[in-house]
């Protein structure tokens, strides 16, 4: 398959956004989610002779999206970058317990504070759980687009979000504040 510029351009256009939220619900940082963007479509035009059309152009280019911020990740997780959330929310006293740094009238920070948590809870799931909870939470897919991205039935999406809500619940019940 061979596009013209301008067809090119229309189809980044089309799918920009879309890849970027993808990117950006794994890796929760937007530099690394417009690096991984701009992979994405180079990817993508590098492999279009590739394309057989056996599954919709978005759900091909959903699932270079996915696999693209999951290598990312696991070359994160290689060079120990994960942060350390209690560092973020709390200040270790000389001698004194830990104390809990929240302040009401830094509203932005609380809200930076949970995010920070959402992401603390996501890395907690299992890669299947984090590619349904993302696809479905963050690019707003149904479960009908979030199974044929996965290649995975409706029920077992179903089960996989259900499964991720309550590992994310139980992994902020478990965080110490």
């Amino acid at each position: 398959m061979e596009l013209s510029e301008k067809d090119l351009t229309r189809f980044i256009n089309k799918f920009q956004d879309r890849v970027f939220r993808t990117c950006m619900g794994f890796v929760q940082n937007s530099d690394d989610a417009n690096d991984l963007t701009q992979d994405v479509f180079l990817a993508v035009i590098e492999s279009l002779d590739d394309f057989r059309n056996e599954a919709q152009l978005s759900t091909w280019v959903y699932r270079i999206a996915v696999n693209k911020s999951l290598n990312h990740l696991k070359k994160r997780k290689t060079r120990n970058i994960f942060q350390n959330i209690d560092k973020l929310l709390f200040k270790k006293g000389s001698g004194e317990a830990h104390q809990f740094l929240y302040n009401p009238v830094a509203e932005d920070e609380n809200s930076e504070e949970a995010s920070r948590l959402l992401n603390h809870a996501l890395r907690k799931l299992s890669q299947s759980q984090r590619v349904a909870f993302t696809l479905s939470k963050y690019d707003e897919m149904s479960n009908n687009e979030v199974a044929v991205v996965m290649g995975n039935s409706v029920s077992a999406v179903e089960s996989l979000l259900f499964r991720a809500k309550q590992n994310m619940q139980k992994a902020l019940r478990d965080h110490k504040f």
